[in-house]
C-alpha cells in the first residue's frame, strides 16, 4: 500500500520538482502540500499522513517549529538547501536528510530505508492511525534549541511541571508544553499508569516496588528514579500488575 505522504515547503517551484521526483516512486502517494507551518499542522491533523517532506527554513516558523506543534510527528523527511542545519537534524533524529536540489538517487535511498523500517514495525505493532499513541509511535520534543524525536517506549517518565510536562528519556529531561492530563488522554493506558497527581510512569521501565507509606507504594524505574504510586492509585496498579 502506497504510504501517504505531504510536501511542506514555501517554495512552489520545490514543491513541483520533488512531486516530479516521486512521480518514479508509486510506493509514495502525495495526498496534500502545503506551504507554510501553519497549513503544513492543519494538513497532518486532517490527513495524518504515515510521512512528510519538510523544509527547514520557511518564512514565519520553521519546519523545526511545525514539529514540536503537532500532536503525533509522523515520520519526517527534511530538505532544504542549508547543510548547517544537517547536524540539527539528525539530533533530532529525523528520518532523513535531502539537500536541495535532490538528487534521484538519495531520494530513492531514502524512500527504500523508510519502506524497510515501516515493514519492520508492522510485524511488530501497526504504530499508525488515531487513538491511543502506541510504544512505536514517536514524539518530536523541541526544548530551546535542542530538538528530538522519541519513540513513547523510550520514555520512562512524564513529570508534570505546571503547565509543563518534563519527559525523561536516555540521560534527557526536556520540558514539553503539555499538560500530564493531555498526556494521559492519548497515551496508551496499558502501557503508561498514571501513578499520581504528579507523574505518569511507564509500566515496562519499572526495577522495583516496594510498600510505602499509608497504603502507598514506591516504585523504582530503571533510570534511578523514585516515584509514590499514591494510596488511592495503588489498588489500580496492583490489579494491573497482577500483584
Amino acid at each position: 500500500m502506497a504510504i501517504k505522504t505531504i510536501i511542506i515547503d514555501d517554495e512552489r517551484l520545490a514543491r513541483n520538482e520533488l512531486k516530479k521526483l516521486l512521480q518514479n516512486h508509486p510506493e509514495i502517494e502525495v495526498i496534500e502540500e502545503a506551504a507554510n507551518v501553519d497549513d503544513g499542522i492543519e494538513k497532518i491533523e486532517q490527513f495524518n499522513p504515515e510521512l512528510i517532506f519538510l523544509d527547514i527554513q520557511m518564512p514565519g516558523k520553521t519546519g523545526f517549529d511545525l514539529l514540536a506543534e503537532v500532536e503525533k510527528a509522523p515520520r519526517v523527511i527534511f530538505t532544504t538547501a542549508y547543510d548547517e542545519y544537517a547536524i540539527k537534524a539528525f539530533e533530532v533524529n529525523a528520518f532523513d536528510y535531502l539537500m536541495k536540489p535532490i538528487e534521484p538517487k538519495r531520494l530513492g535511498d531514502a524512500i527504500h530505508k523508510l519502506q524497510e523500517e515501516i515493514a519492520k514495525e508492522k510485524a511488530g505493532l501497526n504504530g499508525f492511525g488515531r487513538g491511543p499513541l502506541t510504544e512505536h509511535d514517536q514524539v518530536f520534543v523541541k526544548d530551546g534549541e535542542r530538538c528530538w524525536f522519541v519513540k513513547l517506549g523510550e520514555i520512562r517518565l512524564f513529570e508534570s511541571v505546571g503547565n509543563y510536562a518534563k519527559v525523561f528519556f536516555s540521560t534527557n529531561k526536556p520540558l514539553i508544553l503539555k499538560s500530564l492530563n493531555s498526556l494521559e488522554e492519548r497515551l496508551d493506558d496499558r502501557m503508561f499508569f498514571r501513578a499520581n497527581r504528579k507523574h505518569i510512569i511507564n509500566l515496562r521501565w519499572i526495577e522495583k516496588i516496594e510498600p510505602y507509606f499509608n497504603g502507598g507504594l514506591l516504585v523504582e524505574l530503571k533510570g534511578g528514579e523514585k516515584i509514590e504510586v499514591s494510596r488511592r492509585q495503588t489498588v489500580k496498579f496492583k490489579e494491573m500488575m497482577s500483584l
